[in-house]
């Protein structure tokens, strides 16, 4: 005789089962609100594309916790008004995690609607402090080595390696990297030189920058500095850069992240004396294994290396994340959140990394430090870092 009940129950069971099967084979969505056109598209465009690497290798092993990763994308244009639309956008969408613009400026308010939502958001390389719990929310997080950093070990490399011993800032105001970069730079360098050892600071706006006045100022200093700060970045802080250079301001130039790639260059012909710290170089021959295979991988899958070595940071963003998720055995954002913030020098593509309730953000990484001599990019001088934070 035939069960009914018993093959009624064994038909809700095998439901069941296939229903918990789809349910773990359902894509889990990252929703990407960055920058596809405008001038902050270069700082995006790598990290999109290495975030698209490591998730084809996190799904070439099965995909995350079971769940295959997938990404979709909303252009902010490059406008910071429309970050918060651009995030919407991929929450609507079914985005359970959120990576935003490269800068705290551009993606801050992306990174607000998905704290908001309470959705991790992670930027892949916005450098100024305030972006995590202070700046925006509990859940943002960025891979970047901050502003602060970069500037103390540009700072200490300056006085300690070159014997440079006076020097000079221009500060670009439109964004808050180049301010928190100018800042520490300012400290640091007191501490190391004595108060007498930073001969002045000046501020520009980077929109369309003229800075013949500004160069007027420094000109008729009683002493020339030995080195000069341009906290700034490109398109606008190129012009500037320019002028410098064009009115005879020829002192070596130190230079953040925001100058990393060669697609700027055109505006300032034959440049030299100009040196920058950023995550690796783009140019073949960083010297670190790790990075020059990352960078091999880049350009057997698209043909050419990343614009900018902020592709590190992307990948990073995908690599950090999906530790922290595999730790938590969830997606749920509040254990996400947890497990991210016990990281003490996980081991990352951008170096090892650390978090804590209070700060989600790093300071104390290796950076390269390239030259650009003679109008040409990625002249290696070594790897750097910040030694002693100002205090």
């Amino acid at each position: 005789m035939i069960n009914y009940r018993t093959l009624g129950l064994s038909g809700l069971l095998l439901a069941a089962g296939m229903a918990t099967s789809a349910q773990a084979e359902e894509p889990f969505v990252i929703g990407a609100a960055i920058a596809q056109s405008g001038a902050i598209a270069p700082y995006d465009e790598g990290p999109a594309k290495a975030m698209e690497i490591a998730i084809e290798e996190i799904n070439a092993k099965g995909g995350l916790l079971g769940r295959p990763l997938k990404i979709i994308y909303s252009d902010t244009k490059s406008d910071i008004a429309y970050g918060a639309t651009a995030a919407q956008n991929v929450i609507d969408q079914g985005a359970g995690m959120v990576v935003v613009t490269c800068d705290y400026d551009y993606g801050g308010a992306a990174a607000s609607v998905a704290d908001g939502a309470n959705l991790i958001a992670f930027s892949t390389c916005a450098g100024d402090p305030k972006f995590g719990p202070s700046g925006i929310g509990p859940n943002a997080f960025t891979m970047a080595t901050g502003s602060p950093g970069q500037a103390v070990a540009l700072a200490e490399w300056a006085y300690n390696k070159q014997g440079w011993k006076t020097a000079y800032i221009l500060l670009d105001t439109t964004i808050a990297f180049d301010a928190s970069f100018a800042d520490a730079f300012e400290r640091r360098w007191k501490e190391l030189a004595g108060a007498d050892g930073l001969l002045g600071k000046d501020t520009f706006g980077g929109e369309d920058p003229q800075i013949a006045s500004q160069i007027t100022r420094i000109k008729a200093l009683p002493k020339q500095p030995d080195v000069m700060v341009l906290a700034s970045f490109p398109p606008g802080g190129s012009s500037a850069m320019r002028q410098l250079r064009a009115a005879g301001v020829n002192q070596p130039l130190l230079l953040s992240e925001s100058w990393d790639g060669d697609y700027w260059l055109e505006a300032v012909p034959n440049l030299s004396d100009a040196y920058l710290v950023t995550y690796g170089s783009v140019f073949g021959n960083d010297p670190r294994p790790e990075v020059a295979a990352f960078m091999d991988k880049f350009k057997a899958k698209y043909g050419a290396a990343p614009v900018t070595s902020h592709a590190l940071t992307g990948y990073s963003v995908i690599q950090g994340w999906s530790k922290a998720v595999d730790k938590a055995g969830t997606f749920d954002t509040d254990k996400v959140r947890e497990t991210l913030e016990t990281f003490v020098n996980e081991p990352l593509i951008t170096g090892p990394t650390s978090f804590t309730k209070e700060t989600h953000i790093n300071m104390q990484r290796d950076l390269i430090l390239l030259e650009v001599k003679g109008g040409k990019p990625g002249n290696v001088i070594g790897v750097i870092r910040a030694e002693q934070m100002p205090k």
